[in-house]
């Protein structure tokens, strides 16, 4: 295997793009990078290459798990009652210009409305969604402390990972294919143009390279 630091360092990109997942779920981003970074130092000391799985696949459910530790132990998040102020008022002015125009405002309409960022307008807006949990708990002063859902992607992200290590594995001419067909929208007429090959030799190639990746996704 690779140099530990070295392989950490090349997938600290992945620590980021779980963390980013929940950002302003209550929980500063600075805490959710360190624990991603917990997760990915656990997954380096108990990756096992010859299992044949790529670090990345390995790591990500180990990261996410860390991640999903601080939302477990913190219990929930509390929403200011200026947030939600703030969101009562976002929702009447939706509901007053839906039935003006039948639309909801922008979020720049909504702003300049109530002389706010569009920050703050986001913010409120992603605080009154509704809950994963039916049970709302109140602190002493009498604040509602909303459960925040949290998606479940691990299955997204993790067959993502796959998809892109299979293609990562194949030869700089069938990436080239795959780039051509499927990232950039040529026809196989077009494709074979631009390889020097047949049409009928895109094809040919085109649906043995999908039955490796087809192989690889599916473990």
């Amino acid at each position: 295997m690779q140099d530990k630091n070295a392989l950490a360092e090349k997938h600290l990109g992945l620590v980021h793009a779980c963390c980013k997942r929940f950002a302003g779920k209550g929980i500063e981003y600075e805490e959710l990078y360190a624990a991603g970074c917990l997760g990915l130092s656990k997954a380096l000391n108990h990756f096992e290459p010859e299992r044949g799985l790529q670090f990345s696949t390995y790591a990500f459910p180990v990261i996410l798990g860390e991640i999903k530790r601080l939302f477990r132990d913190g219990g929930t998040v509390r929403v200011s009652r200026s947030l939600r102020e703030l969101a009562l008022k976002i929702n009447r002015l939706n509901q007053e210009n839906e039935l003006r125009n039948g639309t909801e405002m922008a979020v720049s309409q909504l702003a300049q409305a109530l002389q706010v960022s569009s920050e703050m307008i986001i913010e409120a807006m992603d605080s009154a969604r509704p809950a994963l949990s039916l049970t709302v708990a109140y602190d002493e002063e009498g604040n509602p402390q909303l459960d925040i859902p949290i998606p479940d992607i691990q299955e997204e992200i993790a067959e993502r990972l796959t998809l892109r290590a299979a293609i990562d594995a194949l030869q700089p001419s069938d990436k080239a294919l795959i780039a051509l067909r499927y990232f950039q929208g040529k026809t196989q007429v077009q494709t074979a143009q631009l390889l020097h090959m047949t049409q009928v030799q895109v094809c040919r190639r085109e649906k043995k390279i999908l039955g490796f990746i087809r192989a690889k996704l599916a473990g």
